[in-house]
C-alpha cells in the first residue's frame, strides 16, 4: 500500500503545506479546484487512478481505494449494471496514511467478484450496482463486515481504530467506471454530508480523466495493432543470412507512427531488407506507412535494384494526398559474394559489425526523404565477412530530448560493440540502446548476420570445375555460380554443370526439364544478351536457375506463328516452371526460372 506523506489533517491544495478547513467553504473549493492540476496529469489510467487516491490522503481521507471495472481496464465502455452481483472489478489504487498501513484492502492488480448470495459489501450493493455513493459516518461493529471485502480486512479495520466509511461511484458520460472509497481513523472527526458532496464531485471529476485516459489507450492500441497487422508476421528463411526483427511502440503519447520494416527472399538466393520512417505519428502515419510497403514489395517482387526501387518510391510518396514525407533505406544482401548493395533516402545509416570486435556505420550516400522530389539516389555495395552483422534501425532507438543525434549514434555503436552475439541477434539492442526507458518514439531494430555454415556461405568457379571436382569441394551444399564461356557450346556445358549438381543433390528428377529450361536461357543470352555470363543454381524451398548476361533488353513471351522456327523457348519456361523472371543489374540483366522441390 503506498503511503502518503504529510502530518495528518494536512494537505497542499496549492502546493504548500496548509490545513485543511473540512468546514469553511472557501476551503473546500480551493481543495477541490486544485484537483484539475493534480489528478489526470498523463493518458495512462492507473497513473490516474493512483493520483486520486493520493490526492485525497491525508487531507480529505485516512486511506483511499479506487477500483476500476476490468472492462475498463482493457479498453472497452463502462457498464450499466443491471445483472445479479456485481460487473468483475480490478484494485488499480491504494494509498493510506502510516497508521492504517496494517489494513487489509485488496492488492493493486488483483481482480474481485462476488455473486449476490455471498459476502455483499455495502459497496457492491448501492455504489457498483445502483450508482449511488454510500456513507457510514460511524461504524458499528457490525459494520465493519459490509464495508470490508473479507472477514480478516474488518478485523484489521476495527483493530486499527477505523471508524468512518465513505464509496462514491465513478461514473462518466453515464457509464459506470468503478469506485473510489475512502475511510478515517482515530484523531478525525466522521465523514458528513458535506464531505459526501465534496467527495461525489471529486470522483465525478476524476472519472471524466479516468474515462479520457481510457479512450485515449483503446485508440492506441488499435493505431498499434493496424501498424502491427501491417508489418511482416514472421521473416522468410533465405539462404546465407539470418534475420531477427523487433519493432518497439513507445509508450508516449503519440508515441505510435509509421516505422516499419521488411524482409524479402528474392531470385537467386538473393534477400532484401528494407527500413523506413514515416514522418508524423498516430492513424494516418501507420496508414501512409502500409502503403509505402506494399508498393516497396511491388518493386522489389520486380527483382529492381535498390536505388531504382528509392526512385519510384519517391515518385508514389509524392502521388499520396496527404503529402507524407519519409525516409527509407534499402538493402539486397547476395549470398554468392557476401556483399550488401544499399541506397539510402535520408536515412540512419546502418552499423557493420565483422565479428571480431569492430563497429562502424556505413559510409554510404544519403540521398532526400521520399517524397521530396529530388533523385537520383546512389547505390553503395558492401562486403560484410561471416559471421559479421548488418544492423538497421529507426531514429526511435536513438533520438532523444537530452542529447544530440551524433553522441547517440556513438552510444549506440558502443552499446552493440559490447553485447554478445547471440543478445545482439536476438534484438537485444533495443534495451540497451541509447533512448532505453526514455525512448518516446516507436522504433525498429533489424539484425541481419551473415552465416559462417558451410551449408549458408558461397564461393564462385569456372565452368571447368564441375561438381565433384577439387575445384569445388569447397561450395556450399545450397548455392553454386559457374562462369560460362562465351562461345557456342556454353550450352552443352551449363546442361552438363546442372545435371552433375542436381545428381549430387539428390534431384535427378528434376534434370530433365531444368536441362531444357538452362538451355533455353542459355540460347537467349547468346542471342539476344551478347553471350551468357555466369550460371547460378539455388537449392532453397525451391529450384532455381539463373543466367547473367549483357544485354539491355528484357526477354518476353512472344505469339509464335505455326511457320516461326523460333519464339516458344520462354512459352515452355512458362509451362515447365512454378514461375519465371527477369531483372536489370549495372552490367546488363539476369534471367532466372524457378521450379518446386519434389515433396
Amino acid at each position: 500500500m503506498r503511503r502518503a506523506a504529510g502530518a495528518r489533517g494536512r494537505l497542499g491544495p496549492i502546493g504548500d503545506e496548509a490545513r485543511f478547513d473540512r468546514v469553511t467553504t472557501r476551503g473546500r473549493l480551493a481543495w477541490l479546484n486544485s484537483a484539475g492540476s493534480r489528478i489526470g496529469t498523463t493518458l495512462d489510467l492507473e497513473r490516474t487512478a493512483q493520483e486520486l487516491a493520493e490526492f485525497t490522503v491525508p487531507g480529505f481521507a485516512d486511506g483511499a481505494a479506487v477500483d476500476i471495472l476490468d472492462s475498463v481496464l482493457r479498453g472497452d465502455e463502462g457498464s450499466r449494471w443491471t445483472g445479479t452481483g456485481v460487473p468483475l472489478m480490478r484494485a488499480t489504487a491504494l494509498c493510506a496514511i502510516d497508521e492504517l498501513s496494517s489494513l487489509e484492502p485488496t492488492p493493486v492488480g488483483e481482480t474481485f467478484s462476488r455473486p449476490e448470495e455471498a459476502h455483499e459489501t455495502l459497496l457492491h450493493r448501492y455504489c457498483l450496482r445502483q450508482g449511488k455513493p454510500v456513507l457510514v459516518s460511524r461504524m458499528r461493529d457490525d459494520d465493519f463486515i459490509k464495508v470490508a471485502p473479507t472477514a480478516s480486512a474488518a478485523a484489521k479495520m476495527r483493530a486499527a481504530g477505523v471508524h468512518s466509511y465513505l464509496a462514491v461511484p465513478l461514473i462518466a458520460r453515464g457509464l459506470l467506471l468503478g469506485s473510489a472509497d475512502f475511510v478515517r481513523g482515530p484523531g478525525t472527526p466522521p465523514f458528513s454530508s458535506t464531505d459526501l458532496a465534496l467527495a461525489a464531485q471529486l470522483a465525478s471529476q476524476a472519472a471524466v480523466y479516468i474515462d479520457n485516459a481510457r479512450l485515449y489507450g483503446r485508440e492506441r492500441e488499435h493505431v498499434v495493432s493496424l501498424q502491427r497487422t501491417l508489418l511482416p508476421r514472421a521473416t522468410p528463411v533465405t539462404p546465407g543470412l539470418r534475420v531477427q526483427a523487433e519493432y518497439a511502440p513507445s509508450s508516449a503519447h503519440h508515441g505510435v507512427g509509421g516505422d516499419w520494416y521488411d524482409v524479402m527472399a528474392l531470385p537467386g538466393g538473393r534477400t532484401a531488407l528494407m527500413v523506413g520512417d514515416v514522418m508524423g505519428h498516430g492513424l494516418p502515419a501507420a496508414a501512409t506507412m502500409g502503403r509505402l510497403r506494399t508498393v516497396a514489395r511491388t518493386l522489389m517482387t520486380l527483382d529492381m535494384a535498390p536505388e531504382r526501387v528509392l526512385a519510384r518510391l519517391d515518385l508514389a510518396t509524392r502521388d499520396l494526398e496527404d503529402e507524407q514525407v519519409a525516409t527509407f533505406l534499402c538493402a539486397v544482401f547476395d549470398p554468392a559474394d557476401s556483399t550488401y548493395t544499399l541506397a539510402s533516402a535520408g536515412h540512419l545509416p546502418p552499423l557493420l559489425l565483422d565479428g571480431q570486435g569492430s563497429a562502424e556505420f556505413a559510409d554510404l550516400p544519403v540521398g532526400a526523404p521520399l517524397g521530396a522530389g529530388v533523385i537520383p539516389y546512389d547505390p553503395v555495395r558492401l562486403e560484410v565477412p561471416a559471421g559479421g552483422n548488418l544492423v538497421m534501425f529507426t531514429d526511435g532507438l536513438v533520438k532523444s530530448r537530452h542529447a544530440d543525434l551524433d553522441h547517440q549514434l556513438d552510444r549506440l555503436r558502443t552499446a552493440a560493440r559490447d553485447l554478445p552475439r547471440e543478445a545482439l541477434e536476438g534484438g537485444g539492442l533495443i534495451a540497451c540502446a541509447p533512448a532505453a526507458d526514455a525512448r518516446f518514439d516507436e522504433a525498429v531494430l533489424l539484425v541481419a548476420t551473415s552465416a559462417t555454415s558451410a551449408n549458408s556461405g558461397s564461393k564462385t568457379s569456372d565452368a571447368s570445375n564441375a561438381p565433384g571436382t577439387p575445384g569445388a569441394a569447397n561450395e556450399p551444399a545450397d548455392l553454386r555460380e559457374w562462369q560460362l564461356p562465351q562461345e557456342g557450346r556454353a550450352a552443352s556445358v551449363a546442361r552438363r554443370l546442372v545435371t552433375d549438381q542436381l545428381a549430387v543433390w539428390e534431384l535427378t528428377e528434376l534434370a530433365d526439364v531444368c536441362e531444357l529450361v538452362v538451355s533455353e536461357l542459355v540460347g537467349n543470352a547468346l542471342r539476344y544478351g551478347n553471350g551468357p555470363g555466369r550460371l547460378r543454381l539455388l537449392r532453397g524451398e525451391r529450384l532455381v536457375v539463373e543466367v547473367s548476361d549483357t544485354g539491355p533488353d528484357l526477354p518476353q513471351i512472344q505469339h509464335a506463328d505455326l511457320s516461326d522456327e523460333g519464339g516458344r523457348g520462354l512459352q515452355l519456361i512458362n509451362m515447365l516452371c512454378r514461375r519465371w523472371g527477369s531483372c536489370r543489374t549495372v552490367t546488363g540483366k539476369v534471367v532466372w526460372a524457378e521450379q518446386n522441390l519434389p515433396s
